[in-house]
């Protein structure tokens, strides 16, 4: 069946939370050493991994963790906690996780608006899924590409995250198209991967830092791309 749909994840997929150094610049551990390179790249691993539980939590935290993409409140809660966990001062945890939501913070892989823009052109239907606790389209507008994307699914707003059938069926009707003529373009063989169930293509991309993936995204539609 032809593809007449793609549906993109956000993070790791079209853009990536890189590390910033200045976020780190007036933060120190308990014992009052700032992070070296390696705590930092650990912080932003724990911060941006798709699936599995990151790190040891306590019982309280449990449920938060669960529901972290369905409800803004318990992502604060339970990613301070992370921070916390992992020798940030509290009131420099609340600092940084506020960076971290910031749309603005996000960086595009190099190809992101032009396969959105080409897709778009060539009547391609384009869906954006996302496991997430914070409105993301302000970075779809910094890069001026909002106009390219026709259904945005945020899981906190949809009240389901992936790999849950539902969210993919839901993207697919409401981009108008069967889930036999849609690809799922994400980053991760769990949530990502689940779009199968349901029929639809998957491709999965690497989620490594944006200099070192130029053409991913377009290597994943490129028979889309004519």
């Amino acid at each position: 069946m032809t593809l007449r749909a793609v549906i993109f994840d956000f993070s790791g997929t079209l853009f990536r939370l890189e590390e910033n150094p200045s976020w780190y610049s007036d933060l120190t551990d308990a014992d009052g050493s700032p992070f070296d390179l390696s705590a930092q790249a650990e912080i932003m691993r724990r911060m941006t991994a798709p699936t599995g539980r990151i790190t040891e939590l306590g019982d309280e935290f449990i449920e938060a963790w669960e529901n972290r993409d369905l409800d803004p409140a318990l992502h604060r809660k339970v990613y301070v906690e992370v921070l916390r966990s992992s020798g940030i001062q509290d009131a420099q945890a609340q600092s940084l996780y506020a960076r971290l939501i910031d749309p603005d913070q996000w960086t595009p892989y190099p190809d992101t608006a032009e396969v959105l823009r080409r897709l778009h052109e060539q009547g391609v239907k384009v869906g954006v899924i996302s496991n997430i606790a914070f409105d993301i389209r302000p970075a779809f507008d910094r890069l001026d590409v909002s106009k390219h994307v026709d259904e945005f699914l945020l899981s906190y707003l949809e009240e389901v995250i992936k790999p849950d059938p539902k969210i993919f069926l839901r993207a697919c009707e409401r981009l108008g198209v069967a889930p036999e003529e849609a690809l799922m373009v994400g980053d991760s063989e769990e949530a990502d991967g689940g779009a199968a169930g349901v029929g639809c293509q998957v491709a999965i991309v690497d989620p490594a830092p944006t200099a070192e993936r130029p053409t991913g995204l377009i290597d994943a539609v490129r028979d889309l791309l004519s």
